[in-house]
Formats: C-alpha cells, sequence, structure tokens
C-alpha cells in the first residue's frame, strides 16, 4: 500500500464521516422541530437506519453507486489517478465543512459530484467527463425539486382535506406516531442514497490501486465495504448536527406535526424512486424543497424566504465553487506528490 492510496482511504473515510455529520440531520430535522423526538433519540433512530439504509439497500440494488462511479475517470499516468482522487476528497471535505460552520444545509452530494468533476477535468480535460452519467446529476437535480417540492405540497393538502373535521387533540396524535415513522423513512434513505455515493468512490480508490476489477461498468462492491461506508457514516451521524436541524427545521418554515409528517413522507417517497432508478439525488435538497413545500401549502408567507434564498445560493455555488477548488487542489497535488 503507497502513501497515497492510505491518504486517499483517510479522506474517503472523512467525506463518508461528514457527511453523516452534516448530512443526517436533515432527515430528523423536522422531527425535532416538532417535538415529535427529542435531539438524542432522534439522532440515535437516525444513526441506526442511516446504517441500515446504506448496507441493505446496497445489497439489493448498488445503480446509484454504479452511476458515481462511472460519472468521471481518473485514467491517468503512475499514481496521478490516485492524486487527482484525493485532490476531489479534500475538496468536497473543505466544502462541507464550511457549509457546516455556517449552518447552511448545501448538499453534500452536489460536493460530491463537482469535486470529482473538477478534479477529473484537471487530469483529462472535459474527455474525463461521462456525458451520459452525468445527465442522471441533472435529472437528478430537477426530480429533487420538483418532487420534493410538489409532493411535500399535494400532501399536505391532502392531509388538510382529509383532517378537517377531526379533532385537533386525535390528529396530533396520528400525526407523531406518523412522523416518527416516516423520520425513520428519511433516515433509512439518506443512508441508501448518500451511502452508495461514497461506496462508488470508495470502489474507485479500490480500483486504481488495482485492488479490485470491474464487470463492464459495474462493481462486485464487497460485504466489507459495505460496513465499513455504514458504520462510518453511523458514527458521524452520532456527532449530531444541531445547526444543520436548527436552519431546516427550525428557521425556515414553524411547522406542525402534520406538516412534519408530510415533509417527510414527500422527501422519503422521492428518494426511494430515485434510489431504484439509480438517480443520485440529494437528501438535503429534497427535503428542502419538500419543506418549502409543506410551508407553502398552509401559506406562502409562512415561509421565511430569506433562508431559503440562502439555501438556493449555497446548492447554486455548490457545483462550481466545490468544483474549482477540487481543480485548483488536483494540479497542486500533481505537483507535489
Amino acid at each position: 500500500m503507497n502513501i497515497a492510496l492510505i491518504v486517499t482511504i483517510i479522506l474517503v473515510m472523512g467525506v463518508i464521516f461528514v457527511n453523516g455529520w452534516t448530512d443526517a440531520p436533515n432527515a430528523i430535522a423536522t422531527a425535532v422541530s416538532t417535538r415529535v423526538l427529542r435531539p438524542n433519540v432522534a439522532i440515535g433512530m437516525a444513526v441506526v437506519m442511516n446504517f441500515l439504509g446504506a448496507l441493505v439497500m446496497t445489497m439489493f440494488n448498488a445503480q446509484v453507486a454504479e452511476t458515481i462511479s462511472n460519472i468521471v475517470s481518473f485514467d491517468g499516468a503512475g499514481n496521478t489517478s490516485q492524486v487527482a482522487l484525493a485532490a476531489a476528497l479534500f475538496a468536497i471535505v473543505t466544502w462541507s465543512v464550511a457549509a457546516w460552520w455556517f449552518g447552511i444545509p448545501t448538499s453534500e452530494s452536489h460536493a460530491l459530484i463537482a469535486g470529482l468533476t473538477g478534479a477529473a477535468i484537471a487530469l483529462g480535460g472535459l474527455d474525463a467527463v461521462n456525458a451520459t452519467e452525468w445527465w442522471k446529476v441533472l435529472i437528478g437535480l430537477f426530480v429533487s425539486t420538483v418532487f420534493g417540492l410538489g409532493g411535500g405540497y399535494l400532501i399536505t393538502k391532502l392531509i388538510i382535506y382529509l383532517f378537517q373535521g377531526v379533532n385537533r387533540i386525535l390528529a396530533n396524535k396520528i400525526f407523531t406516531i406518523g412522523q416518527a415513522v416516516s423520520a425513520m423513512a428519511m433516515a433509512f434513505l439518506h443512508g441508501a442514497q448518500d451511502g452508495q455515493k461514497f461506496m462508488g468512490v470508495f470502489m474507485l480508490t479500490l480500483y486504481y490501486n488495482n485492488l479490485v476489477g470491474k464487470t463492464g461498468n459495474s462493481f462486485d462492491i464487497p460485504i466489507w465495504v459495505m460496513i465499513l461506508c455504514s458504520v462510518t457514516m453511523g458514527i458521524g451521524t452520532s456527532v449530531g448536527g444541531m445547526r444543520i436541524i436548527k436552519s431546516v427545521g427550525m428557521d425556515m418554515v414553524k411547522l406542525e406535526k402534520y406538516q412534519g409528517f408530510s415533509a417527510d413522507l414527500g422527501a422519503a417517497i422521492t428518494l426511494f424512486f430515485s434510489s431504484l432508478f439509480g438517480i443520485p439525488v440529494s437528501t438535503t435538497h429534497t427535503k428542502t424543497t419538500a419543506i418549502m413545500g409543506t410551508g407553502a401549502a398552509k401559506r406562502p408567507s409562512s415561509v421565511d424566504w430569506s433562508i431559503v434564498s440562502n439555501m438556493v445560493w449555497a446548492w447554486v455555488l455548490t457545483f462550481p465553487g466545490c468544483g474549482l477548488i477540487a481543480y485548483l487542489m488536483s494540479k497542486l497535488f500533481m505537483v507535489i506528490f
């Protein structure tokens, strides 16, 4: 094992840890803000469900990991492939930690894709980008925005209609249980989506060191890789992230229990079908747009659009920002190493 391989594996684990630390709170933010779950209980639940989502979903359907592993090519001479990949991961960690520090729920999925793309272009130019797989990223942006927002909006409207004659105390009891279950589903599907993305990167690391091979364009992900990535994400989640919970679940929209349930369910449905079809979507993007839709269904003024504006700018800037950092770091790393 050379130094570049060791550093790259450490960085992959660091990216997975940071994802559990910064992204996983999105899955439980609404359940905490509506007081359905206490923060410590919610984080403990998210640890378990993130682990299970990453492990179980990958065993049955690893298409998201396949998409990520084929989105760019790091084919280069000597150890430059490892160096460029390490630079991409360094850029992703830097971007994600900075976003966490400012309490901005930027998408680490977008950062991952941007970082890989920027580093690959630094290594092999635009030819290193697989346009066919990149289209899935653009489709994912559309799906997470339209279906997240639309799902949250429509489910909220449906609940308001169906429960208009139901006693409020009874309705709150029903949605307390419902939101606890939907928060579990969100945490599970966060692990399914994001866990697979980083397994795809882990397999690239092993591939460029001739430690694994490909069958066509696919990897056979070993069970030890699934467990290692799942456990690392779970440990990251256990660190918590009240900064993100506050931004997503408390500041953007003041939610009631039925709204929290609607947002979780709308986002979970979107993530489930995206995972089945191998479309890499941002769990952060999906959840926050679902919350926007839920708030707007009651009345548009209930949404703090200044918070939304900050989030949108963070999403917009992630691709060029993280991509440029990865490009520059790759050039620098290749000179140094």
